[in-house]
């Protein structure tokens, strides 16, 4: 249950501060207007609120999907650690942009504008970098944990095995200019990924995991000789 609330937090946070940063996102002369400091400001408290969330998945899954991987379980908690930390980088240049506008004073406009577009642009290679190519790692090595333990029905683990590969090879597909980070073609790469967290985390709330085959079998002794009844 705790995990299923971090994955609709994670998500729900993450939009809204999306929403909240446009003024700084979509305005390159933003550092020099009145502003919408509280705005932009409160944007940064979700999104930071997202980074916790996030890394909060791995931790609350962690005990459990160790038992069907450690490997893997280890290399999921790591990556959602590094996913987390550029979110955290992104939110750091993005209220930046907030700190340069109040301290503007006496500083060449045009600066000011280049700093802004070099702080929106490590924002937006953050974005690309965390909540894209690492994401589809991190959804392909829960997914896998899932399918192959049985903890959820597979239906919901073959959306991530499909999703995490697919957001990745997008991400990569913008990161060499096939198309642009925000658009159409980019969406439905991540779609997928938003829907195998969506419903793995309403299955966790409303089902919790269920009995794993690979972990309530009993033991078998290799020495054992079957007998008939």
């Amino acid at each position: 249950m705790v995990a299923g609330v971090f994955f609709v937090v994670a998500a729900v946070a993450a939009v809204a501060a999306k929403a909240l940063w446009q003024p700084v996102l979509g305005d390159p002369e933003y550092v020099l207007g009145a502003g919408a400091d509280t705005r932009v400001l409160l944007g940064g408290l979700l999104e930071f609120l997202t980074a916790a969330a996030v890394a909060g998945t791995a931790v609350a899954l962690y005990p459990v999907i160790k038992r069907h991987g450690q490997g893997v379980a280890l290399g999921y908690v790591c990556g959602r650690v590094l996913e987390a930390a550029t979110i955290v980088f992104g939110l750091a240049a993005v209220v930046s942009v907030v700190t340069l506008r109040q301290e503007r004073t006496g500083a060449d406009d045009g600066a000011l504008v280049d700093v802004q577009g070099s702080l929106v642009a490590l924002h937006d290679a953050m974005f690309l970098i965390g909540p894209g190519l690492i994401i589809g790692i991190n959804s392909l090595l829960l997914a896998w944990l899932m399918y192959r333990s049985g903890l959820v029905p597979r239906w919901i683990a073959i959306i991530g095995l499909v999703g995490g590969p697919l957001v990745f090879a997008s991400s990569t597909a913008v990161l060499f200019g096939a198309y642009e980070q925000v658009s159409a073609i980019a969406g439905l790469g991540a779609f997928p990924v938003f829907a195998w967290e969506m419903s793995l985390a309403v299955y966790l709330l409303v089902k919790g995991f269920r009995p794993s085959p690979t972990r309530t079998a009993p033991p078998v002794h290799p020495d054992a000789v079957l007998t008939p009844a």
